[in-house]
């Protein structure tokens, strides 16, 4: 028997902001929290016929009410929630909650002593960059990591916005936030977290950056042995036009690759580890690839330790069920969502299909769980967002 999700019972504010933010808010979500976002105001939110959903596609789990956040009355609304949340989500750029009049120092946490205030902003806070707008492509461009990404004698390659926006930006901004809840267990007290997708994709570059001293990472970009310039750690077509990855870099991996090639270690240009010889290595894996379709290398490596897989689509994994799952699966205390097979792990609940949220949905259930506040005693709307009535102003 398993108990509940490890983040049931913590309320999170997520101020509505682009990917990295909405992201966090999804991860807290997905274990267990209870995630309300703060929407801009809308002149049919609240109604009986809400809005169109947002473009946000991380909203699983989530609830939403609309606020006017440049109408005092509005802000009045945050500040009177503040006492009765765990985490907020600054998703804004320096500056911005200050000027409107919710300064984690100097309001939030005075407000609420044990609130957690996650800031996530893409360039650092204290850098040249910090007044500049910017998207993934910049943050880890000037972190260092865009410049390692690519093949060589070619300009630097961005990774879509995954490291950036994804990895090093709303998932450490999450671990951020759990590492001060923990905090909080000992002191009694919150704090504010700041995140950014500079700091963030650095540190999870720490590895190839520590080896750019050692032959693991000491040449120009695409040269080395774990960014595509080594032919044993490449990705090769297939005669359909399909793709095999390859990353057979331990020896007994590269004899089964060879096995699986049906190629005889004699017949290979020289040593696989004289970098001379690669050019000529990766032409003749990539002719021999060229010989069969993808299914037919997957059926020869299928079950060999050669490290070779084919490269799947998304497309395909969905047509093929693939099954989403959470980041990490905690057998006791497991994500929301369900039981897959009778075993005992956690499963995703969606992934293929994104459930979109209007401003204002489900965002008044939460307030009457959260608080006992219902429309008409304690807020209402005004300008097609929530006001707090029925108090002093805060």
């Amino acid at each position: 028997m398993t108990a509940s999700p490890p983040l049931a019972g913590i309320r999170v504010l997520e101020l509505a902001g682009l990917a990295p933010g909405p992201f966090a808010g999804l991860l807290l979500a997905d274990y267990g929290a209870s995630v309300l976002r703060i929407d801009r105001a809308h002149p049919t939110a609240h109604s009986s016929n809400p809005p169109s959903p947002t473009a946000d596609l991380l909203t699983r789990h989530k609830s939403s009410i609309a606020v006017d956040l440049k109408s005092p009355a509005g802000i009045d609304l945050i500040k009177s929630l503040i006492p009765h949340v765990d985490v907020v989500i600054d998703p804004f750029r320096p500056g911005i909650l200050e000027k409107l009049g919710l300064s984690p120092d100097d309001v939030l946490l005075r407000l609420n002593p044990r609130l957690i205030v996650g800031r996530l902003t893409g360039f650092r806070r204290d850098g040249k960059y910090r007044d500049m707008a910017g998207h993934d492509i910049n943050y880890i461009a000037v972190s260092g990591v865009l410049s390692m990404l690519g093949r060589a004698g070619q300009p630097p390659y961005p990774p879509a916005n995954i490291i950036g926006d994804f990895a090093g930006g709303g998932a450490m901004c999450v671990l951020g936030i759990l590492l001060a809840l923990f905090a909080r267990t000992r002191s009694g007290r919150g704090q504010v977290v700041e995140a950014n997708m500079v700091d963030g994709s650095a540190y999870l570059a720490t590895m190839p950056r520590l080896s750019r001293n050692g032959p693991l990472w000491d040449q120009p970009r695409g040269e080395n042995v774990l960014d595509g310039g080594c032919p044993y750690y490449d990705v090769y077509q297939t005669k359909d036009g399909e793709y095999m990855a390859v990353g057979a870099l331990e020896l007994p991996f590269f004899h089964a690759l060879l096995a699986g090639l049906s190629l005889h270690p004699t017949s290979i240009p020289g040593p696989r580890d004289d970098r001379r010889t690669w050019p000529a290595l990766r032409a003749l894996f990539a002719q021999t690839f060229l010989f069969k379709t993808r299914r037919e290398w997957e059926t020869i490596f299928a079950g060999t330790d050669a490290c070779v897989t084919p490269v799947l689509s998304q497309a395909e994994l969905e047509k093929g069920d693939f099954e989403q799952r959470p980041a990490v699966t905690l057998r006791g205390t497991p994500a929301v969502g369900g039981r897959s097979g009778g075993e005992e792990r956690d499963v995703a609940d969606g992934g293929w299909t994104a459930r979109l949220l209007a401003p204002g949905v489900g965002g008044e259930g939460v307030l009457e769980r959260w608080v006992g506040w219902r429309r008409g005693r304690d807020y209402e709307v005004e300008g097609g967002g929530l006001v707090r009535v029925g108090r002093a102003r805060l």
